[in-house]
């Protein structure tokens, strides 16, 4: 009789490269969400700091008036439009030089998904000539 030799078999060996090959493609998925989802944080985190920039330096130059302003962060990745508005339970036409809430609302934007941007309003109080 012929002793048997000790080792693994041709099938044992491709399993094993299988099974490795399987664990290692759901390991690479899982770490390619993990890594969009920081992306996608990080941005979501920076679009925060540059709103809220905005809207700290609002009406103190030039001063806050109603309409519309557009504007850009980064060389255009961030894209930000801003809409000042008389709040509306306002009443009536505010006396002159009488102080009137206006109805601030900021929208960044800096993909084409619809969780590629970020929306805020604040109110504002400003003198009846617009400014704040």
């Amino acid at each position: 009789m012929k002793p048997r030799m000790a080792g693994y078999s041709l099938l044992e060996v491709l399993v094993a490269f299988a099974l490795l090959a399987a664990a290692l493609t759901v390991l690479l998925a899982a770490l390619s969400t993990a890594s969009r989802q920081v992306r996608l944080g990080e941005d979501a985190g920076r679009a925060r700091l540059h709103a809220q920039s905005l809207l700290a330096t609002l009406g103190t130059e030039p001063p806050l008036r109603v309409g519309t302003q557009q504007g850009q962060w980064e060389q255009g990745r961030y894209r930000w439009q801003l809409q000042v508005q008389p709040w509306q339970e306002a009443q009536g036409q505010p006396a002159p030089g009488s102080n009137t809430l206006l109805h601030i609302q900021l929208q960044v934007r800096w993909g084409e998904r619809a969780g590629e941007q970020l929306e805020l309003q604040s109110l504002r109080l400003a003198t009846a000539g617009g400014e704040g």
